[in-house]
């Protein structure tokens, strides 16, 4: 028997030597991170800290290769979720991370289970942890690039990478981002599958690979394939080779996972099969030795260094690419391979073994390597080559408060939405320029068609209307890159995926943009989650659902939103404003405005509606200052919008496009002996927060204590949005909304259906008389 050594150059011996060396003690670093969170740092809790060891084995070459040899400082990388300690380890090797945080992952302020952005103290591109979504986000990062580069330039070339775990396929997200129109011609983008094979629980039955990479290849995306390293190649070319590469590409993935837990001769037992091949790959296998054997069944490409160096290279800068990069999960540990490795923890006694094969001291477990050594300068030349300038956002520049339009006639809140853009296009045109609209393919349906006119449509390269000569063409779509307005198709998870990226630009490349995301309202809750995922990871934007709720009678409960006025009181780092009348979408637009692209900045969520409004209802002020009055009013969260003569025998709370029943009920109410106060609530999220911190002059305002009564809230949504208010003055309430999917009709129907009506209003507040 003999064994086989793959050769290289002369001149890359001594390169892939380091290479090597990084790529074992990133693996050891990796492995130890996760060991001193369970076994050595205390837990007095006694709850399980975990980690995973062997989703990150997985990882370290493909890793070691991209920043030791491949990435530029213009270059960024979505890390999947569970390789957290590779990138950890990298960032140490490169000088980026301080040693004391070694010891705290997953523990209170120290590095992060999974990749984050905000919170963790190194480098992180991209943060991941929610399935699918991270993956996704290069693509937008890209996108924002290209945005950011079309106005003020300076925001590079660099790629957009996304290591993604083959398990993260399954997501939809994926697809619906693979599949936009727009991504391919992204050649900046860069997927690398981390093909291991295995899931959380078991070892994947049938990963499809061959389908996974058609379905790229429709989408346009150029595919690549790192399956076999160079020993494998080398066995390829011998006597009988053939007949192995065929016996392991038709291999069942459970059958080839359980060859890397044999021993070689139980290797060589079931290796060569029962087909009619199998004499030639026994044969084969005869003439090699026990270590060669071992290495051959785990000589994937996604651990071999040359294949990983070629496969890049043939990268296609045209088009998006997606490599497959085969693996084994756990490779280089005691668990490698296992089915159920997932969340496995090595022994004491397999991590001494570990220590021991790369040359590490226990007793010294995050020593760096001696700068003088070839690995030392290798990462030294890629702390330099990776080390990017500090980023300071050039700022927006003053957003109005007010425009000073007084709003009458009827007309709807969301025709007001694209009325302020406009408007803002006059009265502070520096600002409105960092303004970029998002829709998915509901541009004129949600009163945009006047903005897009106006500012025209993003595109990378200017393409030709063909229908600017058609005169019944009212919606004009002007392609060209001094365009504002980003259509996507019918998927809103793209579209929050790239409003959260444009909305990160200016700490990315200290150029802020407002970008504004308009959606039909009952579909915010499928664009929820990954919206908050982006604001986790810094990104600042305003999200506009409209229509929204039961008012949109003809429609009926397929088009209905109930439960959405909740994220205004439940997502961190939003501020939820509904509100009723034009002036007041004008006011809290520009407040929200003002809060994004910088540090201290944040997201809102407007939710708006087709209801046509008489705008007088408002009763917006004259005299300047209490008009100023009534905008700050608004934009804290509530505003009373009719005061009765004495003290008032009831309160009406309402939000949004019931305002004018609310005012109406007042109105009988007080003809019946009953006078009611209207407090006109603009965004509950505010008001929850001053109740719970005790404090906020909103609240003394449109809830004074000398004017406490019994409490009625109202509004086109759950009822439980509006019921804390009752607790500020601890009064008797009734709280009315919209509990029971919808029904089509006229409005007047709709909401006598879900006791938003004039009548139920009346009859909830004479019931706490």
């Amino acid at each position: 028997m003999t064994s086989t050594t793959v050769t290289t150059p002369a001149g890359d011996a001594a390169r892939l030597a380091a290479l090597r060396a990084v790529e074992e003690r990133v693996l050891w670093l990796a492995t130890a991170i996760v060991d001193h969170a369970n076994r050595v740092r205390p837990n007095p809790s006694g709850l399980k800290v975990g980690g995973h060891q062997a989703s990150s084995a997985s990882m370290v070459t493909i890793m070691t290769a991209l920043w030791f040899e491949r990435l530029t400082a213009a270059d960024r990388v979505s890390v999947k979720p569970h390789a957290s300690p590779v990138l950890h380890a990298i960032n140490y090797l490169l000088g980026e991370l301080a040693e004391e945080y070694l010891t705290t992952l997953r523990s209170f302020g120290g590095l992060q289970s999974y990749p984050s952005r905000a919170k963790d103290p190194d480098p992180v591109d991209y943060s991941t942890g929610s399935v699918g979504i991270g993956a996704t986000a290069p693509i937008w990062g890209a996108l924002a690039r290209r945005y950011v580069d079309s106005k003020t330039g300076g925001a590079g070339t660099g790629r957009q990478y996304s290591l993604v775990g083959d398990a993260e396929l399954d997501e939809g997200a994926v697809w619906e981002a693979v599949l936009d129109p727009m991504v391919a011609e992204l050649g900046e983008v860069c997927w690398i599958v981390d093909l291991n094979r295995q899931s959380l629980d078991r070892v994947v039955p049938n990963i499809g690979a061959t389908r996974l990479q058609a379905m790229f290849e429709a989408a346009g995306w150029q595919v690549l394939t790192a399956k076999y390293g160079r020993l494998l190649h080398d066995l390829f070319a011998r006597p009988g080779g053939e007949a192995l590469r065929v016996r392991l590409d038709t291999m069942p993935n459970p059958e080839f996972q359980r060859l890397l837990r044999c021993t070689p001769q139980q290797v060589r037992d079931r290796l060569p099969g029962t087909g009619p091949e199998a004499e030639r790959v026994e044969e084969l296998l005869d003439t090699l030795d026990d270590a060669t054997v071992h290495a051959a069944v785990r000589d994937l490409g996604g651990h071999d260094l040359v294949t990983l160096r070629r496969t890049l290279d043939a990268i296609d800068d045209t088009r998006p690419t997606v490599i497959f990069a085969y693996t084994v999960k756990g490779y280089g540990l005691a668990s490698e391979g296992h089915p159920q490795n997932h969340s496995s923890l090595l022994t004491a006694e397999q991590l001494a073994v570990l220590a021991d094969r790369v040359g590490v001291s226990p007793q010294e477990p995050w020593a760096r390597f001696d700068p003088a050594s070839a690995p030392g300068e290798l990462c030294a030349q890629a702390a330099a080559r990776l080390r990017r300038a500090p980023v300071e956002p050039v700022p927006v520049g003053p957003v109005p408060e007010d425009i000073g339009r007084t709003p009458n006639g009827r007309t709807t809140t969301q025709a007001a939405l694209g009325r302020a853009l406009l408007d803002l296009t006059r009265s502070a045109p520096e600002v409105a320029r960092r303004v970029v609209t998002l829709c998915p393919d509901v541009s004129s349906s949600t009163n945009l068609g006047g903005w897009v006119n106006k500012v025209g449509v993003w595109s990378a390269t200017e393409r030709q209307d063909w229908f600017s000569d058609d005169p019944e063409t009212i919606l004009h779509w002007r392609e060209r890159p001094s365009g504002q307005h980003v259509e996507l198709g019918i998927a809103e998870t793209n579209l929050v995926g790239l409003l959260g990226e444009l909305g990160a630009t200016w700490s990315r490349w200290g150029e802020p943009l407002l970008p504004i995301g308009v959606l039909y309202d009952p579909f915010v809750e499928r664009a929820l989650e990954p919206w908050s995922f982006g604001i986790y990871a810094g990104g600042q934007s305003i999200l506009v659902g409209t229509p929204s709720g039961v008012t949109l009678a003809p429609e009926g409960g397929a088009h209905q939103s109930i439960s959405t006025p909740s994220v205004g009181l439940e997502q961190p780092g939003c501020v939820t404003y509904e509100p009723a009348f034009a002036i007041d979408v004008e006011w809290t637009l520009l407040a929200s405005l003002a809060r994004l692209g910088r540090p201290d900045g944040g997201s809102a969520y407007l939710r708006l509606s087709t209801r046509p409004v008489d705008q007088t209802l408002a009763a917006v002020p004259d005299d300047p200052a209490a008009r100023e009055h009534r905008r700050r009013q608004v934009v804290a969260g509530a505003y009373p919008i009719r005061r009765c003569e004495g003290a008032p025998a009831v309160t009406i709370a309402a939000m949004g496009a019931v305002l004018p029943e609310a005012l109406a009920a007042a109105e009988r109410l007080t003809a019946l002996g009953m006078p009611a106060d209207v407090v006109c609530v603009t965004s509950p999220g505010l008001l929850f927060e001053a109740f719970q911190d005790g404090t906020g002059r909103v609240l003394e305002t449109a809830f004074p204590a000398h004017r406490a009564a019994p409490l009625v809230t109202v509004l086109d949504g759950h009822p439980h949005t509006l019921a804390f208010l009752a607790g500020i003055h601890r009064v008797r309430a009734r709280h009315l909304g919209v509990t029971r999917f919808g029904q089509s009709g006229d409005l007047d129907e709709v909401y006598r259906y879900h006791g938003l009506d004039t009548d139920t209003i009346v009859g909830a507040a004479l019931d706490l008389r």
